[in-house]
């Protein structure tokens, strides 16, 4: 008898990763990857609790042989029809290679192999972040360059290599802006197969990793965006989801290859308002 079971992906077991899951996954086997056993323990303990089926896995998505292992188990278990990729290392966490590798090439892969699998009218959102909309433009052929270089060429691209790319935070939203840019790309190749997929680009959320930049050496900056953004607080990993359940769900099945910002103001405020850099 064939297997009927519809599939969330999760990777990246934390809040975010979390509140989506529990917002599109009713009546869907949950496979909750994390870099760390632990973390995927933990977060598949809150799911079980509140009525889920969960499996848990260990994914490393610098590693094309990690991803394909967890594709190989989600599709075991049925027809994986949403993916919800919510895992990264932010400025204070990691150097610039870990970072490019990670949030980088680490989405290009994810979106690639989960392109592949990804079942008729299934969708993913990729969780990017208001720091890719601070990057000043690029240009188109770097542009077409991050959203099309096959995966394993792309760290190799001339405009990521350490002379060029030397800060983490620089670093971080080159990653991020790429990620917008890849799914933009990836939309075109995953319609073919009647699926979506989006970008969401949070701001300040409350999660560890935030409370982390809160309490590193960019902690002062990041109270300013939240002082002075129009919405004057962080955001909750529960408003994330309500957007990601409009995106995944059947609301937004004219929605794909978008990225939608929802930082409370503070790209407004950088671009047009009181956090403008100071000429």
């Amino acid at each position: 008898m064939k297997n009927t079971r519809n599939v969330t992906v999760v990777i990246g077991a934390g809040s975010i990763g979390q509140a989506i899951a529990r917002r599109v996954s009713a009546g869907k086997h949950v496979v909750l990857a994390d870099l760390r056993q632990e973390n995927a323990d933990t977060a598949a303990k809150v799911l079980l609790d509140a009525g889920f089926e969960v499996t848990t896995a260990v994914v490393d998505v610098s590693s094309r042989e990690s991803v394909q292992a967890l594709v190989q188990l989600a599709t075991t278990i049925g027809e994986v029809t949403a993916v919800i990729h919510a895992a990264g290392v932010s400025p204070s966490q990691a150097p610039v290679s870990t970072i490019l590798r990670v949030d980088l090439y680490g989405t290009a892969l994810v979106l690639e192999v989960f392109g592949n699998v990804i079942a008729e009218g299934g969708s993913a959102v990729v969780i990017a972040s208001q720091s890719g909309h601070r990057l000043p433009a690029l240009t188109p052929e770097q542009n077409k360059a991050l959203a099309t270089t096959p995966v394993e060429e792309l760290l190799a691209l001339p405009m990521l290599q350490a002379d060029q790319v030397s800060d983490p935070l620089h670093a971080y939203q080159i990653s991020k802006r790429g990620n917008s840019l890849r799914v933009m790309a990836e939309a075109v190749r995953w319609g073919k197969r009647g699926a979506r997929v989006n970008t969401i680009s949070p701001g300040i959320i409350f999660t560890p990793l935030a409370r982390d930049e809160l309490s590193g050496p960019r902690g002062e900056g990041y109270q300013r965006m939240i002082d002075l953004s129009a919405a004057g607080r962080g955001g909750t990993p529960d408003e994330v989801g309500s957007v990601a359940a409009l995106l995944m769900g059947p609301e937004g099945t004219f929605i794909t290859g978008s990225d939608f910002l929802m930082d409370g103001g503070v790209t407004a405020a950088y671009w047009y308002g009181d956090l403008a850099p100071q000429e």
